[in-house]
């Protein structure tokens, strides 16, 4: 496809595709704009189980922000803080998802991919998959809103050498400071990203919906409401509850609908 965005789907899948292999996957403001809208849609789509992001042509899941736009773009702080109101929202998109989200990593996946891979729920990577911001001599900050999924995950410590160092990260360090949750051979990346999906997808899909939003509440650190904590005890309520259970007990796999 010729779009730099594009999103297919496969029964209650979908994969969203950052689709500019030849500057592996550098975000424009126009892609920005796109994700937002595919993911907001993705969001909204009922049937849907699973989300799977990834890049194009298996060099990179994403390089980050393109740097040849910055003279129209980010040259001044006026600019910085217009392209923050259009990129911000569009990454956090993926987080504000209901369906989980899976990103499907090979390659360098670095600077503001690195931020975008970050708001993904889980993440699998082939074992030469690169990963980092190497934005020192640029002379330029990732902002509060690009560093706080990042920060979130693996800490403040590795963040700041990340940050300070500029040095990319191999695929089993990422792995063991919790960045990413799987990394396998370069030429399985996708079989096993796929497994997993289809994993996510044969569950209930409104537990997993309430899982990822449970998670993400009891990581930001707030005092949750009672209304807040009551949410818990709605599954009680649902069809799938009563298919699930009762699947259980009879020894058959569950077919869930999603009420």
């Amino acid at each position: 496809m010729d779009e730099p965005i594009y999103v297919t789907r496969d029964g209650p899948i979908a994969t969203v595709v950052l689709n500019r292999p030849e500057k592996l996957n550098a975000m424009s403001m126009a892609m920005s704009r796109r994700l937002r809208e595919i993911m907001e849609a993705c969001d909204r789509d009922a049937d849907l189980r699973c989300v799977v992001l990834r890049g194009a042509g298996g060099r990179a899941f994403s390089v980050g922000a393109d740097i040849s736009e910055f003279e129209a773009t980010r040259s001044s702080a006026a600019k910085a803080r217009e392209y923050a109101r259009v990129g911000n929202p569009a990454f956090h998109s993926v987080r504000a998802c209901r369906h989980p989200v899976v990103a499907l990593i090979q390659g360098l996946c670095v600077g503001g991919g690195f931020g975008l891979a970050a708001l993904c729920d889980i993440k699998v990577c082939g074992e030469s998959s690169r990963f980092g911001v190497p934005i020192k001599r640029l002379g330029l900050v990732e902002s509060h809103e690009e560093l706080e999924a990042v920060v979130r995950a693996i800490g403040a410590g590795p963040t700041l050498e990340i940050l300070l160092t500029g040095d990319l990260l191999d695929a089993e360090t990422a792995l063991r400071i919790g960045f990413v949750n799987r990394v396998v051979p370069d030429g399985r990346v996708e079989e096993e990203t796929y497994a997993m999906a289809r994993r996510i997808a044969e569950g209930a899909p409104l537990a997993a919906r309430w899982h990822k939003r449970f998670v993400y509440d009891l990581v930001a650190r707030r005092p949750l409401t009672d209304d807040e904590k009551d949410v818990a005890y709605h599954c009680f309520d649902t069809e799938d509850f009563q298919i699930g259970y009762r699947a259980f007990l009879a020894k058959t796999t569950p077919r869930f609908v999603g009420r």
